[in-house]
């Protein structure tokens, strides 16, 4: 396991470097700079601001003292927040940045994936109960609802009309404040993940080895939990990666409708401010983030279905 490991890690460099590679070109072959505003700089003072973020190099240049930063583990200097590194931006010593996202990311999770597999399993072995017609409904309802549908009234309902929640912010990392917008999220993840559990456990229920189980007479729950509960998980843990590596980097909408200072502020003030590093900052994690979660997913596979060891 640990040679697989290590050969998908080998593996997943050249992606990254394409990753990384294609992001810079885009973001810097984009018209206009990152100091144009309504107010004109001196042409003094923008020279001496390129010199600062090496703009007035050649963009082959540029690039190569950029992947130069990035192998010394560092991301640059903010061109919106002027002077300040962005892995201080990214990773404060406070609580912000990417330990709010990340906290309401394991929040959402940890209540997300063993209710959505509970209620999935349940509505597959009662297929076509009203609870699995609940099941599939809510995954059509909230697949085509956004964030920024159901965050809004969820605000309207909790914060205006019953004033039992504030509408937003951080406060102390309270439950309080951050039970809306777990909530919110909860919603938009549970019913895929309880579909997919639906899914797969009704195929697994009819394959020829359940049905070789039952024809010898073994008890149902014998059955469940032995034999059908790892290839049922398996579609789930592939979901679950991706997922999870989506919420840490594109909670946007959330965190914007709730005003967290989390990864979702530093995403929207670096689009609108263009500011060239952040951007490319944000990007390059989420792409280390969903490579090392698709990693820790085949990792599970392995263990979950031997099989797959051959």
């Amino acid at each position: 396991m640990l040679k697989f490991a290590i050969k998908r890690i080998l593996v997943s460099i050249p992606t990254l470097l394409a990753i990384i590679t294609l992001v810079f070109f885009l973001v810097h072959i984009t018209p206009g700079n990152p100091f144009d505003g309504e107010r004109a700089l001196s042409p003094e003072a923008l020279k001496s601001l390129m010199a600062q973020y090496r703009l007035d190099l050649p963009l082959w240049q540029q690039y190569l003292l950029y992947l130069n930063d990035l192998i010394h583990g560092s991301f640059g200097i903010s061109m919106k927040y002027l002077g300040q590194p962005i892995n201080h931006l990214l990773f404060p010593d406070n609580m912000g940045g990417f330990w709010v996202t990340l906290r309401l990311s394991i929040y959402t999770m940890a209540i997300a994936v063993p209710f959505g597999i509970i209620c999935g399993a349940y509505a597959g072995l009662h297929k076509n109960s009203w609870f699995d017609k609940l099941v599939v409904s809510s995954n059509i309802f909230f697949t085509a609802v956004p964030t920024m549908v159901t965050g809004p009234l969820c605000v309207l309902v909790f914060a205006v009309t019953l004033r039992l929640l504030p509408a937003g912010g951080w406060g102390d990392g309270d439950i309080a404040h951050l039970f809306l917008p777990v909530l919110v999220l909860i919603l938009a993840y549970t019913p895929t993940i309880a579909f997919v559990t639906r899914g797969s456990i009704i195929d697994v229920l009819n394959s020829n080895y359940i049905r070789t189980a039952r024809a010898k007479g073994l008890p149902t729950k014998k059955i469940l939990f032995k034999h059908a509960i790892r290839p049922t998980l398996l579609p789930v843990i592939s979901l679950l990666g991706p997922m999870f590596a989506g919420i840490l980097v594109g909670a946007v909408v959330t965190e914007q409708i709730f005003t967290l200072p989390g990864l979702g502020v530093l995403t929207t003030n670096a689009a609108t401010n263009r500011d060239y590093n952040m951007i490319m900052a944000i990007t390059i994690l989420g792409s280390i983030l969903t490579i090392v979660f698709n990693i820790i997913v085949d990792l599970l596979y392995m263990v979950l279905d031997p099989k797959i060891k051959q």
